[in-house]
């Protein structure tokens, strides 16, 4: 069996209404959805650019894919969490879990560092759920798991691009898969997923988890060409092999066909 070296992850979030009720408006006689529904109303408002995005402290793990990874960047398999219940304290155990199980692999994300573990950590709080070897603040400062610059435990891919935040990456994952000829954002993006979850699509939110891994996937590939890590025929074989791996699945998975549907060719500039 192929030890998985990395678990690359995407989170989506929905809003915890009671929570909100609870916190935000104490002396309001209104349901979950009506403070979630007002809480958002607010941000919009506040942030004057139409987005209605709540802070991660108020929302509930609803989808959780992850990638397992080999230390030779083949990806061995991509799945999601709880499926098909969904339920956001399982969600969060088998997450956890799951990193302790292999052995603690290198956590990679895209922006995972300001939202998807911050939320998967409150989650392990809310739940009562023992992660010492991820809140390990005894041992040396680098050493310890959730330290910015240790990129042994967590690989946060937007701090490799823009040096820790020395610049601002404008367009984000869906820019950087562009760039590299993947699909990137094909018409949802996080913000939509509060309206779709009240829609019941939770399958469509699952989906568009699954191809934010690929994306970060296929990011990652790239970052190991760029620290010397892969050479870029080999980088390009993985690619290829993934596509193949993709095609055989899609007729159980058929949001890898859509994926498929929206790939671009990457090519490297002519000399």
């Amino acid at each position: 069996m192929d030890r998985v070296s990395y678990l690359i992850f995407d989170c989506e979030a929905i809003a915890d209404g009671e929570l909100i009720s609870r916190v935000r408006y104490p002396h309001d006689a209104i349901t979950a959805l009506q403070a979630i529904r007002r809480y958002r109303d607010e941000v919009r408002q506040e942030r004057g650019d139409g987005k209605d995005i709540l802070p991660v402290t108020f929302m509930l793990p609803v989808s959780v894919a992850v990638a397992k990874v080999d230390a030779h960047y083949r990806l061995l398999d991509l799945t999601v969490l709880d499926t098909p219940q969904f339920r956001p304290h399982v969600i969060t155990r088998h997450f956890w879990t799951g990193w302790a199980k292999y052995g603690r692999p290198t956590l990679v994300s895209f922006n995972g560092r300001g939202y998807d573990l911050p939320l998967l950590e409150l989650a392990a709080f809310r739940y009562g759920l023992p992660l010492p070897d991820w809140f390990n603040v005894e041992a040396k400062s680098y050493d310890q798991a959730r330290n910015r610059y240790n990129t042994g435990a967590h690989l946060d891919l937007c701090d490799l691009l823009t040096n820790f935040g020395a610049m601002r990456l404008a367009g984000g994952l869906n820019l950087v898969a562009n760039l590299i000829g993947k699909p990137g954002k094909t018409g949802i993006d996080g913000s939509k997923v509060q309206d779709m979850f009240d829609a019941g699509q939770t399958q469509e939110i699952n989906d568009y988890c699954r191809c934010d891994v690929l994306d970060t996937y296929f990011v990652f590939l790239r970052t190991r060409v760029l620290l010397g890590k892969l050479r870029l025929d080999e980088e390009q074989k993985l690619v290829s092999e993934v596509k193949a791996w993709l095609e055989s699945k899609a007729p159980q998975i058929p949001v890898y066909a859509h994926y498929l549907e929206h790939w671009g060719e990457w090519l490297p500039p002519a000399e």
